[in-house]
Order: C-alpha cells, then sequence, then structure tokens
C-alpha cells in the first residue's frame, strides 16, 4: 500500500484543516529514512556543505623586476641604451602577465630616452670639435677672434694659458705685427695607422718642423735670437678621431715669452737677386747644423770624416750657384770676393775629410772656419740688401757659414683635434 508523505510546514496537514499552535514535529513513519542533522520538522534533504577550497585571502600580484631596474637606470642616468631596453621587455611583461609595475617602466623609458639624448649630444659636440681641431680652417679675423685647429701658414696667434708647451685646445688669431705666441710656417699630414707613440711622433715632428723652417724664414740671419722652432700635434685621444696634421710654428725660445712681429722672409716677400744668394747658401747651412753626435773629433774620428765630406760638397753646390747666377753690378765684386772664400774653405774641409788623425781634422777645420765665417758674407748681404747683423752663435761670437740663426732646439703642444684637443 501507498504511505502518503509526512506533511511539511508548507503542507497542510491531512483533510485541509489548520493546525493549531506552533508547528511540532511529526512523527516519522515507521520504515522511513530519518536525514541526520535535518531541521526540526521540516523535510528530509542533505545539509549544505562547504566548498571543498574553501575562501582564498587576496594576493596582490608582484613587482616586475625589469620595470625596477629600468627605472635604477633611467634615475642614475647609467647605461640609458639598457634602461631603455628593459623598461620596454617589462612593459610588455607586465601587460602579459598582469603584474605590477607599469609607471616604473614608463618612467624608465623615458629617463633613459633623455639620457640617451643627452649622450648622443655630447658625443656629437665631441666630433664636431675634434673634426675642427684636425682639419677645419680658421676663421675670423684680427682682434683676437677664438679660432681653432688647424692654423694657416703665416698665421700667428696666442694660445690659452700664454704657453707653447703642454697641451693647446684652442689659440686665438692675433695680427703678426703685434705681440703675439706663435707663428705658423708649415703644416704637413702623418700617414695613417696606429698610434706611434708620443716619443716618436714628436721626433718625427721635431726633424720635419726644422727642416721646413727654410721655406718660410730663408734668411736665417733675420730671425730674432730668441726665436725657435715649435709644434702642434694631435694627442692620443685625437689620433684615434683621425687627426694626423702636424702644425709648425715659429715661438719664443722661453715658452712664455713671445715674438714682437712677422718672421716671414720667403720668395714671395724677397727679390729675385736675394732668393737666389739664400738658396745658393742653403745646402751649406744645412750641413753645417748636422755634426756628428760625437762632440769630439777623438771620440768619432770616422763620423767627422763623413761630416767634413758632406760640408765640402755643399761648399762645392755653394760655389756653382753663386757662380751660376747674373748678378746686379751693386753685388758683382762682392759676390765674387765670396766665391774666392767658398772656394778656400772647401779646400780645407776637402783635407778634414782626409785626415788621419784627431790633430789633423782640427787643423783643416779651423783653417776651413777662417778661411769663410760670417764675415765674408756680410758685404754680398749689403749689396743685395739683406740683413747685415750675424746671428749670435752658441758660444758667443762668429761660428761657420751657415748655422741656424736664431732657431736651436723644438718644444712641442698637442692639439688635437685638435690635439688640437
Amino acid at each position: 500500500m501507498d504511505i502518503p508523505p509526512p506533511p511539511g510546514p508548507q503542507q497542510p496537514p491531512p483533510g485541509g484543516a489548520p493546525q493549531p499552535g506552533p508547528y511540532q514535529p511529526y512523527e516519522t513513519y515507521p520504515g522511513s529514512y530519518a536525514q541526520p542533522g535535518g531541521y526540526p520538522g521540516g523535510p528530509a534533504g542533505p545539509p549544505y556543505q562547504a566548498w571543498p577550497g574553501g575562501y582564498q585571502p587576496y594576493v596582490q600580484p608582484p613587482v616586475n623586476g625589469l620595470a625596477i631596474a629600468s627605472l635604477v637606470l633611467g634615475i642614475l642616468c647609467f647605461v640609458p641604451g639598457l634602461g631603455l631596453v628593459l623598461g620596454a621587455v617589462g612593459l610588455s611583461q607586465i601587460n602579459r602577465r598582469g603584474e605590477r609595475g607599469r609607471g616604473m617602466a614608463i618612467a624608465g623609458i623615458v629617463l633613459s630616452s633623455l639620457g640617451l639624448m643627452v649622450l648622443a649630444l655630447g658625443l656629437i659636440g665631441i666630433l664636431v670639435g675634434d673634426d675642427r681641431d684636425g682639419g677645419g680652417s680658421a676663421g675670423g679675423g684680427p682682434g683676437g677672434e677664438e679660432v681653432t685647429f688647424s692654423l694657416d701658414v703665416g698665421e700667428c696667434f696666442d694660445t690659452q694659458g700664454r704657453s707653447l708647451e703642454g697641451l693647446a685646445y684652442d689659440v686665438d688669431r692675433v695680427p703678426c705685427s703685434g705681440a703675439h705666441d706663435g707663428e705658423v710656417f708649415a703644416n704637413f699630414t702623418l700617414p695613417g695607422g696606429p698610434w706611434p707613440g708620443e716619443k716618436r711622433l714628436d721626433a718625427t715632428a721635431d726633424d720635419k718642423c726644422f727642416a721646413l723652417r727654410r721655406g718660410y724664414a730663408m734668411d736665417s740671419w733675420a730671425l730674432p735670437a730668441d726665436s725657435d722652432v715649435y709644434h702642434f700635434s694631435p694627442s692620443r685621444e685625437s689620433w684615434d678621431y683621425g687627426d694626423r696634421e702636424i702644425t709648425c710654428l715659429f715661438g719664443n725660445a722661453d715658452a712664455t715669452g713671445r715674438l714682437t712681429g712677422p718672421l716671414r722672409n720667403d720668395e714671395g716677400s724677397l727679390d729675385a737677386d736675394q732668393t737666389a744668394y739664400l738658396k745658393a747658401l742653403r745646402a751649406t747651412e744645412e750641413a753645417l747644423e748636422n755634426p756628428p753626435e760625437e762632440e769630439y773629433v777623438e771620440d768619432d774620428l770616422p763620423g767627422h770624416r763623413r761630416w767634413a765630406r758632406e760640408v765640402a760638397a755643399a761648399l762645392g753646390d755653394q760655389e756653382r750657384a753663386l757662380r751660376d747666377h747674373r748678378w746686379p753690378t751693386r753685388a758683382a765684386d762682392a759676390i765674387a770676393a765670396e766665391l774666392r772664400a767658398v772656394k778656400a774653405a772647401r779646400t780645407q774641409w776637402d783635407k778634414a775629410a782626409e785626415a788621419t788623425d784627431a790633430d789633423t781634422f782640427y787643423e783643416a777645420y779651423g783653417a776651413a772656419d777662417e778661411a769663410y765665417a760670417d764675415r765674408e758674407q756680410i758685404p754680398a748681404r749689403k749689396a743685395l740688401g739683406l740683413v747685415v747683423t750675424p746671428p749670435e752663435r752658441e758660444d758667443g761670437g762668429e761660428g761657420e757659414e751657415g748655422g741656424s740663426g736664431g732657431t736651436g732646439g723644438s718644444g712641442s703642444g698637442s692639439g688635437g683635434a685638435g690635439t688640437a684637443i
């Protein structure tokens, strides 16, 4: 037989009559299944069960490490390129993973970009400055306008530190007619290649500049006694940027002293007869300026004999040049007298070249000096309108014909770009 279900709180009891009073639990029918945990008087059913995993606390996502690194590099302006890359990668990771640090990544990108711009502008400034130092033309005019290397031949200038020694970063071009620190007489370019070293570079510049000075100042007697040869050469840094130019210049023998007027006396400022006379002297002057390293004949007789042969050959060239030129009447007698003196000196230098001992060499050397010294040039110089005051020699008196005039050793400055730098 069918057993009717027990009435619940939502169902009226059988017969439809209302149940007086509070709800009372119904008796359980025999055989019915009582659900444990049911509500009193309620229908049997399973209780509510807790969510198996329980409620988890809210955890914030981590901050992206690349964003932090990008911000730090951007603030410190340290390796801005790396900071920019880290910021971009970090921003991508944040968007993909939902991490925090978006603001830091953006700030790192902005600061690193600014750092790259500053770095780029600085490099451009260095490159432009080195390029002007190494080969830009000097502009401006008289009156102390600042210029950059290189200076042109014939220009005069003042250094920033009033010295021709050490590093020179820039100079001020000034008129040669007034006081000035230096006067450029030659420029030349070295071949490319690795850095040769400061000593080798200075030796090359010294030798080349000393040889080139006669093309600018043909009459060594016209140079002031306190003048000397200097040069500006590339620094180690400017060499790496392609600077290869050497600037040769005259300055005061005291590196902090000054010149007081122009020193140029070349073919452009001399007449044909003056030029011919000074060219005839050049070979002999150059030979006399290059004696053996050993000062005393006893220490190197073979070396002194070779030197004597070179001087004798130069005197022979001078004799032919003086004889072959057609001199003006006013200078003919003086040139003839000098020719006789040159021939006599050449004979003595030939004897010195054949000397078998130091005493014989000294004897021939003294006779050559007596035959042709500075005084034998004075009549011809006076007739041609050249300087007639012999230069002071290192020994304080007159020496052999030739000599270097007022020039002595050489100093050096560096520019870089100029070492002009």
